[in-house]
C-alpha cells in the first residue's frame, strides 16, 4: 500500500511560494540574513557573488527565499546558458543570418589574378554579397589605363583596384600612376604575389622563401619548400589553410577593406 503523508501544518503557518528569479549579472538584490546589498557579478553552481557600491564582494549560497528584490523575498536561481555570441564572417564582420545577396552595384573591385580573387572571396565573400560588390580579375595590369577607360568609372560606378607589389619604383607603381580619376582607387600590398599575404604560420612554414630575381616566383617557392612543381596544387593547399582574416597579413586586410568602403560609399 502506498504511504500517505499529509502536510498537517496549519494553512496560516505554511510559507507562501515566492518567485524564482535568475541571478543575471547586474541584478541588485539584498541577502536576507546579513542585509548585504549588491549587484550580481557572478553566478556559479550553488553560489552567487554580489558586489556592493563600495566594491566589496560577498559570496552567498543560492538558498530558497534567500534574497530580497525590490523589498520582496525571492529565490535566486542560476541563469540559463548565456546567449550565443554573435557569429561573424570570415572577415570579422557581424554575420547577418538569412541575409539575401544585394543586386550587384555598378561599381566593381578588380584584382590582378585568379588567386587574388579566390582569396578575397574566401575572406570577404559574405560581406561582398551583402554589399552587392562584384570582384573581377585582370590577369595582370599592363593594360590597366585602357581597362579603366573602358569601364568608364563615375560617381555611381566607382572602381577599386588591388595591385600586387605596389611599391615605389616598381613596374606596377608606374602603371598605376597613369590612372587618375576621383572615382578610381588603386591600392596595393608589398608582396610579389598574393601568396605571400597569407601568414607563413597559417601555411605551416617558418617564412616565405626569398626567390632570386629572374626566376618564376611561384615555381621557386614550390622548389624551395620541397613542394611538387605544381603551382595550382600549391595554391589550393595555401588557400585551404585560410579560414579567416586572422590568417592574412594586415597589409592586405587594410587594403581590401579600403576598397570595399570606397566602392560602397554613398
Amino acid at each position: 500500500m502506498r504511504s500517505y503523508n499529509p502536510d498537517l501544518t496549519p494553512p496560516w503557518k505554511r510559507s507562501a511560494p515566492v518567485p524564482e528569479v535568475p541571478a543575471e549579472v547586474d541584478l541588485v538584490v539584498e541577502e536576507v540574513s546579513t542585509g548585504f546589498c549588491g549587484a550580481v557579478i557572478r553566478c556559479e553552481a550553488g553560489t552567487v557573488t554580489l558586489e556592493d557600491r563600495f566594491g566589496k564582494h560577498r559570496v552567498f549560497p543560492l538558498a530558497p527565499r534567500g534574497f530580497l528584490l525590490e523589498g520582496k523575498v525571492v529565490t535566486l536561481t542560476r541563469p540559463s546558458a548565456a546567449p550565443a555570441r554573435q557569429s561573424r564572417t570570415a572577415s570579422g564582420s557581424i554575420a547577418v543570418p538569412g541575409a539575401r545577396a544585394r543586386v550587384a552595384r555598378a561599381g566593381r573591385i578588380y584584382v590582378e589574378g585568379r588567386h587574388d580573387a579566390e582569396l578575397v572571396e574566401r575572406v570577404w565573400g559574405d560581406d561582398l554579397r551583402i554589399e552587392g560588390v562584384v570582384v573581377e580579375y585582370l590577369e595582370g595590369i599592363d593594360d590597366l589605363p585602357a581597362i579603366v577607360a573602358e569601364f568608364a568609372p563615375a560617381a555611381d560606378a566607382r572602381l577599386g583596384i588591388l595591385v600586387d607589389h605596389l611599391v615605389p619604383g616598381s613596374k606596377e607603381s608606374r602603371i598605376a600612376a597613369q590612372v587618375s580619376s576621383p572615382d578610381v582607387l588603386i591600392v596595393g600590398h608589398p608582396y610579389i604575389d598574393v601568396w605571400e599575404a597569407v601568414k607563413p604560420s597559417s601555411v605551416g612554414i617558418p617564412a616565405w622563401p626569398v626567390i632570386p630575381r629572374g626566376q618564376d616566383w611561384k615555381t621557386g617557392v614550390c622548389r624551395a619548400l620541397g613542394w611538387p612543381d605544381n603551382t595550382g596544387a600549391a595554391w589550393q593547399h595555401i588557400l585551404s589553410r585560410v579560414h579567416s582574416y586572422k590568417d592574412l597579413e594586415p597589409s592586405l586586410l587594410g587594403r581590401v577593406e579600403e576598397l570595399i568602403d570606397f566602392v560602397t560609399a554613398p
